[in-house]
């Protein structure tokens, strides 16, 4: 092992662990000030929705470039950027005169964020060899899910004390922090090609077929959501057919056509967060606007669910390193859709221990997915393509929320219109959410057959490749 080997590996767990925090804990700490939010500008329950769309709408949109550049321009240089941009925009969010305003700051969140997502476990992989790499994406996924089981209980905490505003705030010194470190510590760099040009028609073709996709799918069932929908499937295959003739493009086809283990594992992410995000986002408005319960409980309450996961985050990323990743994946899916099916009957008198124990059983069930998936992609690609690997399962990711969060608003518009959550909307508003769950119950149990479909990872050995 080369001297200084050890304490690069170190410095790479921690900075891309402390940025894996940071995300969720801000995504699971709003969901619970959302209500209070909607309160202070009068925002019906779809403008709320987009509050936390359009930060995984930007993120999705500019994942896979930002991942591309990483390859191209330096991971650890586009990381320190991404933490930079990510603070910024909560600083102007948490100033946010207005909805719409707070809107906008959480889109420049977002393109931090795609910077962030697209390079730090790119940088995990970049550093730590095959037999290794499924303990470290283990606590790299761990870590996520302590930012999730934080954020409810300190998102409530803050909002009930000092407002909601002050989520954001928190925000500002942590990102900054970590971002000081990986410039100081975390020596060297990590790209993996040279003399290639950025592929910009891709790049352009790619965000603008996303947000059509996306945000006309948030209007539908109306004649322009389906038209921009549509608009947006159109150019997405102009993308697909772009990329296939460009010399060197944002995305490698061939990593989707010659690699099932990839492709299969992408597909089974997608659909597992298409089925499981917005869970929390329904239930946070089901505790307090149905229950009556405070941002505080209902903070600890769904503080079960990610706790469960951070515990059992690690202990799956080490089985597969052992075991299969597709088994240890598909077991954790077939779990999640048990709890999906467990929240259907959900009405105004559900008991709270009823809630938390679904909630308990869907943690283990997205711990037992999340590792294992995440060392089957990284696993299957070669070190050329670990930043366009790390940014497409990101990808997958924060479509797949979206997704989430656009069948939610769109189940809101057929069952509630542009009508705000009162006790006179309750029963339209517990419609939506037994509707969802049934659409979610669905999704992931065909999800199952896509984890169980991408075929055997450990038997392959991983590629070799270089540090520069």
């Amino acid at each position: 092992m080369m001297k200084g080997t050890t304490t690069t590996r170190r410095v790479a767990v921690l900075v891309a662990t402390c940025s894996s925090f940071l995300t969720p804990f801000m995504g699971s700490a709003l969901n619970i000030a959302l209500p209070s939010i909607g309160r202070e500008f009068a925002a019906d329950a779809m403008l709320l929705g987009w509050i936390s769309t359009v930060y995984l709408l930007t993120s999705a949109m500019f994942l896979v470039p930002f991942g591309k550049l990483a390859d191209l321009r330096g991971r650890k240089r586009i990381f320190v950027w991404g933490l930079g941009v990510y603070a910024a925009g909560a600083l102007v969010s948490g100033l946010a005169p207005s909805a719409g305003a707070l809107v906008a700051a959480r889109a420049v969140q977002g393109v931090g964020g795609a910077m962030i997502f697209g390079t730090g476990v790119a940088l995990l992989t970049s550093v730590f060899p095959p037999q290794e790499r499924g303990r470290v994406l283990g606590l790299n996924v761990a870590a996520v899910y302590v930012g999730l089981s934080v954020g409810p209980f300190l998102g409530g905490v803050c909002t009930q004390q000092w407002g909601w505003r002050s989520i954001f705030y928190v925000n500002v010194p942590l990102a900054a922090l970590v971002a000081a470190l990986a410039a100081w510590k975390l020596r060297g760099e990590w790209r993996a090609t040279d003399g290639e040009s950025f592929d910009w028609p891709g790049s352009i073709l790619y965000g603008v077929g996303l947000v059509a996709l996306i945000y006309g799918f948030s209007r539908l069932p109306s004649a322009f959501g389906a038209g921009l929908t549509l608009a947006g499937l159109l150019v997405l295959a102009l993308f697909v057919f772009w990329e296939g003739r460009a010399r060197t493009p944002l995305l490698e086809l061939n990593l989707f056509r010659h690699n099932l283990a990839f492709t299969f594992s992408n597909l089974a992410a997608l659909v597992n967060y298409s089925a499981t995000f917005a869970v929390g986002f329904l239930l946070s408005l089901y505790l307090q606007s149905v229950r009556g319960i405070s941002p505080q409980q209902a903070g600890m309450i769904l503080l079960v669910q990610p706790v469960v996961q951070a515990l059992f985050s690690p202990l799956a990323g080490w089985a597969s390193d052992r075991v299969e990743p597709r088994i240890v994946a598909s077991v954790g899916m077939a779990l999640t859709v048990i709890g999906l099916a467990l929240l259907y009957p959900l009405g105004p008198g559900t008991a709270v221990p009823y809630i938390v124990g679904v909630l308990a059983l869907l943690g283990f069930g997205f711990a037992l997915f999340s590792s294992p998936n995440t060392n089957a992609v990284m696993s299957s690609v070669d070190r050329a393509h670990y930043g366009v690997a790390s940014a497409t399962l990101g990808t997958m990711r924060l479509t797949g929320q979206m997704l989430s969060m656009g069948i939610v608003m769109l189940i809101f518009a057929l069952f509630m219109g542009g009508m705000a959550i009162t006790p006179g909307t309750t029963a339209r508003f517990l419609s939506s959410a037994r509707a969802a769950f049934g659409v979610f119950v669905v999704l992931c149990t065909l999800g199952i057959f896509a984890s169980l479909a991408r075929g055997d990872i450990r038997a392959r050995p991983a590629p070799a490749g270089h540090l520069r």
